[in-house]
């Protein structure tokens, strides 16, 4: 009987870290990405806070220097609805548009480390950081999504090519 009860409480002990690991990695992963107009209007509160922000990568901002892996570039505001973006033509014409728009809201970002091969204009950043006291936003984790890279590929699959 007493081995029977050492089985159920570790059996019991395992749940409940099972339990608390999926709880807690459910929340981490539940942050959404704030949009560039969103961070500019609440600024004075996230000033510091760690943030997920996403916008359009203006190509000719995009500055790298090799030896202090410094990078550089700024982002214009795109919709942080995946809604909104098919409503207005998908994710390829929101991303040009928003380039393209000098009256968009825009962020400066500073990331260090290796420069990567998608960063190019009208790529799609979504950044992970902090917004510094100077408006510039200081990015730990950068990824890019690129929709224009894959477009004339894309008719290709669709036919089974």
């Amino acid at each position: 009987m007493k081995s029977r009860a050492k089985f159920l409480v570790g059996g019991l002990l395992i749940l409940a870290a099972v339990v608390y690991l999926i709880a807690s990695s459910a929340g981490a992963s539940a942050e959404y990405f704030m949009s560039v107009e969103t961070v500019l209007a609440r600024q004075d509160e996230l000033v510091g806070k760690k943030l997920r922000v996403s916008g359009a990568v203006i190509g000719d901002t995009i500055q790298y220097d090799p030896e202090t892996l410094t990078l550089s570039f700024t982002v214009a505001h795109v919709p942080d609805s995946n809604a909104e973006i098919e409503a207005q033509g998908g994710l390829a014409k929101v991303l040009h548009e928003a380039v393209n728009d000098p009256h968009r809201a825009r962020l400066k970002v500073v990331y260090q480390g290796v420069k990567p091969d998608l960063l190019t204009n009208e790529a799609q950043a979504i950044m992970t950081g902090s917004l510094g006291q100077d408006g510039v936003f200081y990015a730990t984790e950068l990824l890019l999504k690129c929709p224009t890279r894959y477009e004339e590929a894309l008719p290709e699959q669709a036919q089974g090519r």
